[in-house]
């Protein structure tokens, strides 16, 4: 029989992915200052990592709040790149 994930884990990926939801309205709020296209590219980003997440569940459990942390950096970095380079403003 498989072991079974300790305490830690688990609480590790519950709040990983609990971090991860709370970062999509921020997503998709994003069209209030970047373009339609900026907007599917950076949710379909979003998308990506919440299946990374999901998957890394079982597998990795202590590596699941990773992802909302990369979610936050290209959010952050796609938003601001788009401001400085290509005149996005709200």
């Amino acid at each position: 029989m498989a072991d079974s994930p300790s305490l830690l884990a688990k609480v590790v990926r519950v709040l990983g992915v609990l971090a991860h939801l709370v970062l999509l309205p921020f997503y998709l709020a994003s069209g209030l200052v970047a373009p339609l296209w900026a907007v599917i590219v950076l949710v379909a980003v979003w998308a990506a990592l919440l299946v990374l997440a999901i998957r890394w569940w079982r597998t990795r459990p202590l590596l699941v709040p990773l992802a909302p942390v990369v979610a936050l950096a290209v959010w952050f970095a796609g938003i601001s790149a788009g401001e400085a380079w290509l005149g996005w403003t709200a």
